[in-house]
């Protein structure tokens, strides 16, 4: 499905039905043959956005996945980068395709030794619940692509608190956020029949699969950020694009732990 390289619908319906970490494990070879794996050009949109905020030394990806972020961070941070995720097997996917900053004699793309000689920043990979971040408050930079649906509104102030604990005074918690579909839309009937299968799926099954579309409201989110104690701005994603009405297609928000 997708792509000759990405799941079947077979295996989808098998990952849909499983909880929400054993799915991702399940999907975790064929995330980045998917649509949901963020694409290349909303990173280089977003990175260019925030790299003038830096410099930044220490940058944590929360919700790494397949590593995507951590690639973004890479770029922007010059002494380490710490990418977070429940998911063992994303992790693996993870490691294998940036290294890991531990070093295991390997010499493949992107491995410490490469790492090292094209000057970039070590990376290294830690498997935890995003709901209780093991970490001292030592980055300057956290960043976050397309995980926020897996938390329920209600999960979000604790989300915020554990981002902004880990945090150094001044660092940056920063992520992208679309437009929303206009109104009766392909685009928004598509997200509205997603999240209401969901919900079906999850009041007759266990365990969960969280994953919903149209939660994250960005005026919803920027209180709850507040409310956490970080000033927030906003900033369009120029290089995207704008929309019929001239609102951008994407933003990127800036929340600073003061």
């Amino acid at each position: 499905m997708f792509s000759p390289e990405g799941p079947t619908l077979l295996e989808l319906t098998v990952q849909a039905m499983s909880s929400t970490e054993r799915g991702y494990d399940l999907l975790a070879p064929k995330f980045d043959s998917t649509p949901f794996r963020t694409p290349d050009r909303v990173l280089e949109a977003f990175a260019a956005t925030v790299e003038p905020l830096g410099p930044f030394v220490r940058g944590l990806d929360v919700c790494t996945g397949t590593g995507a972020g951590a690639g973004v961070l890479r770029r922007l941070c010059t002494e380490r980068v710490v990418g977070v995720d429940f998911s063992a097997g994303m992790l693996a996917e993870a490691r294998g395709a940036y290294g890991d900053g531990d070093g295991d004699g390997d010499s493949y793309p992107g491995s410490d030794a490469d790492t090292a000689a094209a000057g970039r920043p070590p990376t290294h990979w830690v498997r935890a619940d995003t709901l209780a971040l093991p970490f001292a408050p030592a980055f300057d930079l956290a960043v976050s692509f397309g995980a926020f649906g897996h938390f329920l509104p209600a999960e979000r102030p604790a989300l915020f608190g554990q981002v902004f604990r880990s945090l150094r005074p001044g660092g940056y918690f920063a992520f992208p956020v679309p437009a929303p579909p206009p109104v009766g839309s392909r685009g928004y009937w598509a997200l509205w029949g997603f999240d209401t299968v969901m919900r079906v799926r999850n009041a007759l099954w266990r365990p969960p699969f969280v994953m919903y579309y149209r939660t994250f409201r960005l005026p919803d989110v920027v209180a709850d950020l507040e409310r956490t104690g970080f000033t927030v701005a906003t900033a369009a994603l120029a290089e995207l694009g704008r929309r019929p009405d001239g609102s951008p297609r994407a933003r990127a928000v800036l929340a600073r732990r003061p």
